[in-house]
């Protein structure tokens, strides 16, 4: 009976979270139209920022897959294209954005990945703060606050310390696919490149066999317009006195 308690108690508090969480997503929501969204998801800067798709549907690493998702239906409705007919090409782009950022999330594999950065950004922003103190405790000021000991300070340099990171891993990806595709280029002009030679080579055989055979006829012909023909010597002119 205990355990089954237990669990009843355990599901109500999961709900309640889950609850609470919702409950804070539909005030933010509240707070910005379409044209707000579009213009937040568009604003200066925005190709840093969107590469965190926690940072584009504005949700918690923490928050679970149905909060996530929730956010994400909300979004993508205030940003469609056909809700903002006066404003659809910057609403198209928006909506691009969200969805492509709620692909990662549902994806257990890219959030699990999105997850890690976090957790990097966690370990190098304390790393950080460690180096101040002892910063501080060799100029004897030990006692005195360092400005990450408050918490909204501490979330900033967190949150700048993610947008790094994930720039970071934007940076590497397309250093790959820029060497893949340089890779695949010069494989196409090697290819390219034999083809020419093979394509140059069957030309020339080409050539050559009717060369051959042009030789060949000439042959032929000179010896029948000559057969049967006896060929004598020249006649010997006596001398003259």
């Amino acid at each position: 009976m205990s355990n089954n308690s237990d669990d009843m108690s355990t599901s109500k508090k999961s709900f309640n979270t889950f609850y609470i969480e919702v409950k804070e997503i539909e005030k933010r929501d509240s707070a910005l139209t379409s044209t707000q969204q579009i213009d937040h998801l568009l604003r200066p800067g925005s190709t840093y920022f969107n590469l965190n798709p926690f940072e584009v549907l504005q949700v918690e690493p923490e928050a679970t897959i149905d909060v996530i998702k929730k956010r994400y239906h909300t979004m993508t409705k205030l940003v469609h294209p056909d809700r903002n007919p006066d404003n659809k090409d910057r609403a198209r782009m928006a909506f691009d954005i969200v969805n492509r950022s709620w692909r990662t999330l549902e994806n257990e594999v890219t959030r699990k990945k999105c997850l890690d950065i976090y957790e990097e950004a966690k370990e190098r922003t304390n790393h950080m703060i460690a180096k101040k103190r002892k910063k501080q405790k060799k100029e004897h000021k030990r006692f005195e606050d360092i400005p990450e000991d408050d918490p909204e300070n501490y979330k900033h340099a967190l949150h700048v310390m993610v947008m790094k990171l994930f720039a970071d891993v934007e940076r590497k990806q397309q250093q790959l696919e820029q060497r893949d595709q340089e890779d695949r280029k010069r494989k196409r002009e090697a290819e390219i490149e034999e083809e020419d030679i093979q394509e140059y080579e069957t030309e020339w055989q080409k050539n050559y066999e009717e060369s051959r055979q042009s030789r060949v006829d000439s042959w032929h012909d000179f010896q029948s317009k000559h057969m049967g023909r006896k060929l004598l010597p020249p006649k010997h002119k006596p001398e003259t006195r």
